[in-house]
């Protein structure tokens, strides 16, 4: 096998509205301008809307691209997937409605040569388009994780745009996998917003370099999103982390 530079893992589950908008023929078309080799792994989390077809019509016309069929294990599992399949020297997960477009990976990649092991986007500068509801959110989550998790140093944790060296990537996923055992069956869409914190923390736990870095950002309307039970589960998912973390989970 030859060597890939980059790795970018896309978790989709029931993405059909995206997939429609040309999302992957705008990840294709800019990765097939670079020089360096590339591959895109795209973790359908059980869909049941018909994406999957989409998506494997769509990785037998583009060789680059390829699909692991995952049952529905919620975003994290889903990540968390592909990030251990992924062959890249650095490796970068995106959210599959490209609120952060494909583009914004430059930025991050250069941050590499300064000695950083993980590389992640920023959204704290702009916000476009986003409701009063979504913003309120975000404020709660920070002041949350301020007050129970000691993330030093981060101020935007939920970004879905993260970069990580290869070796980095495998020990903190491992890692992540095994306290997670795998990963547990959910119903209906689970978008953890503890999962890039806890993904953070360890990181530091473990001594990584990590630098934040500011990237372009566009809210893209989404039904998954209920500020009040979102809000509610995010705090508990803050409270687990730290329960965790008191009993030594994380050392």
């Amino acid at each position: 096998m030859k060597q890939i530079f980059l790795s970018v893992v896309i978790p989709s589950y029931d993405e059909m509205a995206n997939l429609q908008k040309g999302v992957l023929d705008k990840v294709e078309h800019f990765l097939n301008k670079k020089k360096y080799s590339y591959e895109v792994i795209i973790v359908d989390d059980g869909s049941t809307d018909g994406s999957i077809v989409f998506v494997r019509r769509f990785v037998k016309e583009n060789p680059d691209f390829r699909l692991i069929e995952n049952s529905h294990l919620g975003k994290a599992g889903a990540v968390t997937k592909g990030i251990l399949e992924a062959n890249g020297a650095y490796i970068l997960f995106t959210d599959m409605d490209q609120a952060t477009p494909i583009e914004e990976l430059d930025k991050l990649l250069s941050c590499f040569k300064e000695g950083y092991d993980i590389v992640i986007g920023s959204r704290n500068s702009q916000r476009r388009g986003s409701p009063w509801t979504r913003i309120l959110m975000a404020k709660g989550m920070i002041f949350l994780r301020n007050v129970l998790i000691n993330i030093r140093g981060i101020t935007d944790t939920q970004c879905g745009f993260k970069m990580f060296r290869h070796d980095v990537a495998q020990k903190l996923f491992k890692r992540i996998n095994s306290l997670h055992k795998g990963f547990n069956r959910v119903f209906g869409s689970s978008v953890s917003a503890g999962f890039d914190v806890e993904v953070l923390h360890i990181a530091q736990k473990m001594g990584y370099k990590i630098k934040e870095v500011p990237v372009n950002w566009l809210y893209v309307e989404t039904r998954r999103v209920n500020p009040i039970n979102d809000s509610i589960k995010g705090f508990f998912d803050l409270v687990k982390i730290k329960i965790k973390d008191i009993k030594g989970e994380y050392r």
